[in-house]
């Protein structure tokens, strides 16, 4: 088993702060729900990668205009991480959207469309009284 390294504890950390602060500090009516999927922080925590989502958003304009918004929030939001986090130098920000939640769900209800198919079909030859020797 792998210990965990310095900089995956200070990204899980940035990570639940940045949720809350995201959350409940920035007041932008441009921001929408946004969610910290992950956050991955460099070797010499000069800075970290925060990865985000949006709930039901996947209009690239919006997705744009949200990450402007952290963006422009980042400063603040480093400030508000050095009052809660015991950090020499806390990392600069740099915000990112991640497809992999809406890439997730594409496939999922791809899968998903695939066995309602196949189960209708399936439906269908034994309507037809075409079952095999299946049990």
């Amino acid at each position: 088993m792998r210990e965990f390294k310095r900089t995956d504890r200070v990204g899980d950390q940035l990570q639940k702060e940045l949720a809350v602060l995201i959350q409940r500090e920035v007041k932008d009516p441009r921001l929408g729900m946004v969610t910290v999927s992950g956050v991955t922080v460099s070797r010499d925590l000069g800075y970290a990668d925060v990865y985000v989502t949006l709930l039901g958003e996947d209009d690239p304009e919006r997705i744009a205009e949200n990450l402007k918004v952290l963006r422009q929030a980042s400063g603040f939001l480093r400030s508000q991480i050095a009052r809660r986090i015991k950090l020499r130098h806390v990392p600069e920000l740099r915000f990112h959207y991640d497809e992999s939640v809406v890439r997730g769900q594409r496939l999922s209800s791809l899968i998903d469309e695939a066995v309602e198919s196949d189960r209708a079909r399936h439906e269908d030859e034994e309507d037809d009284g075409s079952e095999g020797e299946r049990s």
